[in-house]
């Protein structure tokens, strides 16, 4: 599995650890000497920015009094309770610097190259936000935020913010992707504004051992009572580790305080209504910030939410499920292509490999290693992006016949130092409250490993990954949006394997004053993959009015 450990591995890391270091009181000297070190940070912070993982120093700043301008007053409702208001010019008080040629860069390297045409300028900066939302005497950290619009756009054009999902990274890349692939209406009417989550980009969490990471992933799918203990202990490690590096902040990686970040957001952008495009549990905190501030709504896309009113097991089960109906479009795909590398019946071929992996797992140069819970780990990381699924298909094939390399490019992004795995991890485990034993997670690995037989064991056992860790207030509330607000679209996709289709109606549902559409492919998230979404969503964003409930979207 790989897991970042090996010499040359580590110095290919392309992001240095970035945490939220605790404060440390034992002496005085330590106290100065952490000060003089966030001065430090500060100043480089100020001196350069850039999209993705971070390349500085921790930025947790304590004692910040977070001196900013006060939430601005809503704005009057429409006199139609179903219109959409118009997009309201920004005034923001962040400090942005230039920093186009690092992203165009970075979102070509990653498979978004700008379109024929098209041209983009971005810019990075920061928001303070309490470190703790629950305790603003705890201090404050930094997220990431970037701006990213057409090269003539006004400083004051309308925000559209983005939020991506917990488990792919920043959200200030999310937004660079998006803007190469929206439509040009979209880049006309706005400035795409991503908002890092936490754990991510500027508030890197990366605090897991590196052989915790590795022994989580890589447990064997059904495994005895041996293995479910060496699990634990593992995940022991990482809350060990995480809650020294991380003090009392542990529990705010978590939707609910991205709830809090988005208002924040908004204050710092000095409007009274937000546009948003939302994706997995970041749209889950657009819908809690949405039925909080029902005033400050304004034209808004919810992609794919993730279930806020579910807890687990229930969640890992849905998922189990959405990832066989994933992996059977994927299949259908590879043959569909023709001269598929898993042949003629690639569940068969790939449960053969896994089985292959599970009796002798495969080393790479480097020392890395692919195990049966790894290569599960892959197809997982692969199956929510159907472009690389040619790659994810040779890959499979590729260790069935010895090579881990392949399979190896796939878990990198996640398992690396600075990876997404730790952020991710927090995330899911302070979204719930319910914490499983080693016993009844065994029961259920046999009868998942019986209903969804290549994703359903791993799936139990990855419950016991949140075993040890402080449970916090879990998911947060969404409540049904006021009549007066301004309605918002839910889209949900067929096969999305991070957000099943029922947890996605069941949030449009909650908001009550809601659309929903559904896409009947397979990916995660609906938006801007289909015409016919892209235009559900236009109709939103840009012309300001509410698409049929119900809608149907071809794959």
């Amino acid at each position: 599995m790989y897991v970042g450990v090996s010499p040359r591995t580590r110095r290919a890391a392309l992001t240095a650890p970035t945490r939220r270091a605790a404060a440390n009181a034992s002496t005085r000297r330590a106290a100065v000497a952490a000060l003089a070190a966030v001065v430090a940070v500060v100043a480089l912070l100020l001196a350069s920015c850039s999209v993705g993982p971070s390349r500085r120093p921790p930025v947790a700043v304590r004692g910040d009094g977070m001196t900013g301008p006060p939430p601005t007053s809503a704005a009057p409702a429409p006199a139609d309770p179903n219109s959409l208001p118009l997009p309201q010019q920004q005034n923001p008080v962040l400090d942005y610097a230039d920093c186009t040629a690092d992203t165009v860069e970075a979102v070509a390297a990653e498979g978004y190259p700008l379109p024929p045409g098209r041209a983009l300028t971005a810019s990075c900066g920061q928001l303070a936000v309490p470190a703790d939302p629950g305790r603003p005497t705890a201090g404050s950290t930094r997220l990431g935020v970037l701006r990213v619009s057409a090269p003539d756009a006004p400083r004051n054009r309308p925000a559209l913010v983005v939020l991506g999902d917990s488990g792919g990274g920043g959200s200030a890349r999310v937004a660079a992707r998006l803007a190469t692939l929206v439509s040009d209406a979209v880049l006309r009417q706005y400035q795409l504004v991503g908002l890092d989550r936490r754990g991510t980009g500027s508030d890197l969490l990366d605090c897991a051992p590196p052989a915790a990471r590795a022994g989580i992933t890589d447990t064997a799918p059904v495994t005895g009572d041996a293995g479910l203990s060496a699990l634990l202990e593992q995940a022991r490690s990482v809350v060990q580790d995480c809650y020294l590096q991380l003090d009392q902040t542990i529990t705010t990686y978590r939707t609910a305080s991205t709830v809090a970040d988005l208002e924040r957001l908004r204050t710092q952008l000095r409007v009274d209504r937000l546009n948003i495009v939302a994706l997995g549990d970041g749209g889950t905190a657009a819908a809690a910030w949405a039925a909080a501030h029902p005033q400050s709504v304004g034209r808004i896309v919810i992609d794919s939410p993730l279930d806020p009113s579910t807890d687990e097991p229930e969640r890992s089960e849905r998922r189990a499920g959405a990832a066989e109906a994933a992996f059977d479009a994927f299949a259908s795909s590879c043959l569909a292509r023709g001269g598929c590398p898993l042949g003629a019946d690639p569940r068969a071929a790939v449960t053969q490999i896994v089985r292959g992996l599970d009796a002798r797992p495969l080393a790479s140069a480097d020392g890395d290693r692919v195990t049966a819970g790894g290569a599960i780990a892959a197809m997982r990381a692969g199956l929510g992006e159907p472009a690389r699924w040619p790659a994810l298909a040779a890959a499979l094939a590729g260790a069935g016949s010895g090579d881990p390399n392949g399979l190896i490019g796939f878990l990198s992004p996640v398992l690396r130092d600075g990876g997404t795995f730790d952020g991710a991890l927090a995330v899911t485990c302070n979204d719930s409250v319910r914490r499983l034993a080693p016993p009844e997670v065994a029961q259920l690995a046999t009868r998942w490993g019986q209903q969804y037989p290549l994703f359903g064991a791993a799936a139990a056992e990855g419950l016991l990954a949140c075993g040890p860790w402080p449970v916090s207030g879990g998911s947060p509330s969404v409540t049904p949006l006021p009549g007066t607000t301004p309605p918002v679209l839910v889209l949900g996709t067929a096969a999305d394997l991070r957000a099943p289709l029922d947890g996605s109606k069941k949030v449009a549902q909650l908001l009550g004053h809601a659309s929903f559409a559904t896409w009947e492919g397979s990916a995660q998230g609906a938006y801007p993959r289909n015409a016919c979404i892209t235009a559900l969503a236009d109709q939103v964003l840009v012309q300001g009015q509410m698409p049929r409930d119900g809608t149907v979207c071809p794959a």
